[in-house]
């Protein structure tokens, strides 16, 4: 199955990529949604993070990586570090904010920048902790018909902290370590009384 991935991705590389990092980034909402209330899932949020994931995303970092290559070939360290600084300093910030203006958008809010003016500036602060790291990897190691694929393995994890951080955080990576470890306080605190 692998080796048939491989092959359509090289045979059909936008939409193997595309479709792959959409569904990747709405799995994040949905472990996110998992995580924060298992007994509901609202569909309708995960419908609205794809399309946001498969309209824009997938499709802006799957032409921006192309871009980024053709004006910078090859994976010198001079190379990786110009893609980088290029990829934080406007890939990063445009795709926070397309997240929180387009899902507040689609889910008819009245004011669609309310989450991006009270969140946006922690949001790509975290994410300079964790996707030059990433980007790294993919700039390294991944041939270029697969970067999109591999952000898109990345993006599950930070779709995860982005669904997080609009619908019960602030953007900032320690509330949400916060979060994630209060439920393990609570059990490992029931159970110790229950012991008892």
């Amino acid at each position: 199955m692998r080796k048939s991935l491989f092959q359509k991705a090289k045979v059909f590389p936008w939409v193997t990529n595309v479709t792959l990092y959409g569904c990747l980034f709405a799995g994040g909402d949905l472990v996110h949604q998992y995580l924060a209330h298992p007994d509901h899932i609202d569909w309708r949020h995960t419908r609205h993070v794809a399309i946001v994931a498969l309209s824009f995303h997938g499709n802006f970092n799957y032409f921006w990586l192309r871009a980024l290559e053709r004006r910078f070939p090859g994976r010198s360290l001079g190379m990786v570090l110009r893609k980088l600084v290029l990829d934080q300093s406007f890939a990063s910030p445009l795709a926070t904010s397309v997240f929180y203006t387009g899902v507040s958008f689609l889910e008819g809010k009245e004011d669609i920048f309310e989450d991006w003016r009270a969140k946006f500036f922690n949001t790509y602060k975290t994410g300079l902790m964790y996707w030059p790291f990433m980007q790294f990897l993919n700039f390294v190691l991944m041939p270029l018909y697969l970067r999109t694929a591999f952000m898109g393995c990345s993006a599950f994890l930070w779709a995860t902290f982005l669904c997080f951080s609009r619908q019960n955080g602030d953007g900032t990576a320690a509330v949400a370590l916060a979060w994630i470890m209060a439920p393990k306080k609570r059990f490992l605190t029931r159970k110790t009384n229950e012991e008892k």
